[in-house]
């Protein structure tokens, strides 16, 4: 049972201008659950992601990096549940490959400018045939990323999750109201440098291009990456930040900055809540449990003894 932990509320979940979100029924592996998540952004948004530090990661974290690296603008992340494609060998990345350009096919974009994220049970065959066949309805139900959307979108993402997983909260930036909203997923193999674990946070903020991986990296460093449940890594850790730049707020240019360390400091408190809820919804978590560390030489010193 989960340790203090409750739904998400939809009407607490802000929206982000700049970022659509749809969700189906594609069957991957159980019928009658929502178990594929589009992730449309608009033209100009920009992306960066961290991921598992695991040497056998799944196909679709290979892709994922590959695509990242092109730099040519993601438009679209493609979230299966129920199949990590993990173990899958060259197969694994072909049909990870052919659900990207599927999708981009729909959406006129490139493959390039996709991204697939894969979570469930591992050296299995992904069933891409299911995912290509829902793509038309996935795209259809596309709507603005509002508190609704980003609901189904937490319980389409899950795997044995008991609960959905969600956080949300506004800032004043440059006089301009900045949101950061999230949904992250895991409930077993949880540890350190990331884990079973997914998570999509998005942000309006105006910010630079070339800030964005360092922020998601903060973000990740302060909070997915120091959380454990039961000592197991895995495949298919990612933790991705959007940036859809609609706020209207002053470029930020640093992140220290006054802007840039209000911008930080809240997208690293919606990482720690979306973490927080990864732990206490760990498969047989009876106790949720903080650990400081005061006195130690420095910041790295203080997270080993922890």
């Amino acid at each position: 049972m989960p340790v203090h932990l409750t739904p998400p509320e939809p009407a607490s979940l802000h929206a982000v201008p700049g970022l659509r979100i749809g969700t189906v029924m594609a069957g991957v592996r159980k019928p009658n659950r929502r178990d594929l998540v589009l992730f449309a952004l608009d033209e100009g948004a920009a992306v960066a992601g961290v991921f598992t530090s695991n040497r056998f990661c799944a196909a679709p974290v290979q892709l994922c990096r590959e695509h990242l690296a092109a730099g040519g603008g993601i438009r679209a992340l493609l979230v299966n549940t129920g199949n990590a494609n993990a173990g899958t060998g060259a197969d694994g990345l072909h049909r990870a490959s052919r659900s990207c350009a599927a999708l981009a096919a729909t959406l006129g974009v490139s493959a390039q400018q996709v991204l697939p994220f894969s979570t469930g049970v591992i050296m299995e065959t992904l069933p891409v045939e299911r995912i290509e066949a829902a793509l038309p309805a996935l795209v259809a139900a596309l709507r603005p990323a509002d508190g609704a959307a980003w609901a189904e979108a937490a319980q389409g993402i899950m795997t044995t999750d008991t609960l959905p997983k969600a956080a949300s909260r506004q800032v004043v930036i440059g006089g301009r109201t900045v949101t950061i909203t999230g949904v992250s997923k895991g409930a077993g193999m949880i540890r350190p440098n990331m884990a079973t674990m997914l998570g999509f946070v998005a942000t309006d903020a105006v910010i630079a291009q070339g800030l964005l991986q360092d922020l998601v990296r903060e973000a990740a460093d302060a909070s997915f990456n120091r959380i454990t449940i039961d000592g197991d890594t895995s495949t298919n850790d990612s933790f991705v930040l959007i940036a859809t730049h609609q706020a209207g707020n002053p470029m930020i240019d640093s992140l220290e900055s006054v802007d840039g360390r209000i911008l930080r400091d809240a997208v690293t408190a919606v990482s720690q809540q979306l973490a927080q809820a990864i732990v206490r919804d760990g498969e047989g978590a009876t106790k949720f449990i903080t650990v400081q560390v005061e006195g130690g030489a420095d910041e790295d010193e203080c997270r080993r003894v922890a």
